[in-house]
């Protein structure tokens, strides 16, 4: 249908990629790290090589909470990021960057 696709956005585009933000929620619900019950976002900030911020936003768009994740479970969909991100729309994540761009 002519008139729905998205414009362009303000703001700068994106510097990561939708697997690294895959991997990221992976790690966070498959492995724990050593030492730790649960993943902080400094942990893996440094094990993932992105900012600590940049943790922060993708676990606060996925509604991830790694403290409390005794009793949740990860949807089996392969297309689980793919539907998110049509629902939560882009993320807007910019390397070193301070920024506010997840909204809910």
């Amino acid at each position: 249908m002519a008139g729905l696709h998205d414009e362009p956005r303000s703001g700068a585009p994106r510097t990561i990629d939708d697997a690294r933000i895959e991997a990221v929620i992976v790690r966070t619900l498959a492995s724990c790290p050593e030492n730790a019950s649960h993943w902080s976002s400094r942990d893996m900030a440094k094990t993932s090589g992105l900012s600590v911020s940049t943790v922060q936003c993708i676990w606060r768009a996925f509604g991830l909470q790694p403290h409390r994740m005794e009793t949740f479970k990860l949807s089996t969909d392969p297309n689980f990021v793919a539907k998110v991100r049509d629902v939560r729309g882009p993320l807007r994540l910019t390397a070193g960057a301070r920024h506010r761009s997840v909204r809910g």
